[in-house]
């Protein structure tokens, strides 16, 4: 007469296979939310950036030179403002405008490291 059950070994078996499948899962998950995280981060720092050159020329004149700020505790924000080398077009053509190039550039801090995002374009202003 033979018993059907299940033996120790067998329920070790099980319970390691469970606890490394438990292991790998978790591992995922917090992977997950860690770069679900980083994006937050990045989207935030690239929002501001947006703003910021939408702002060059329009809340601020177009003068060469550098500003910057803060938003909150952690987004840095730098805007720098040149004059763009169009090889003397603006003056052989008696232009009232020139092309000036406009670099944002964000950075923060996530988990200890140092994340920056620069942005940049070139915008239409008035001779200095």
């Amino acid at each position: 007469m033979r018993q059907r059950g299940m033996t120790l070994i067998e329920i070790l078996v099980a319970f390691v296979v469970l606890s490394t499948t438990m292991a790998v899962i978790m591992q995922i998950f917090s992977g997950g939310i860690r770069n679900a995280r980083l994006s937050e981060g990045y989207s935030r720092a690239v929002f501001l950036a947006q703003s910021r050159l939408a702002a060059a020329g329009v809340e601020q004149r177009l003068v060469p030179g550098n500003s910057s700020g803060q938003v909150g505790s952690d987004l840095r924000w730098q805007v720098q403002v040149a004059p763009f080398d169009d090889a003397g077009a603006a003056d052989k053509f008696l232009l009232p405008t020139r092309l000036y190039e406009v670099r944002v550039n964000v950075t923060w801090s996530d988990d200890g490291k140092d994340r920056q995002i620069e942005l940049s374009t070139l915008r239409l202003g008035p001779k200095s």
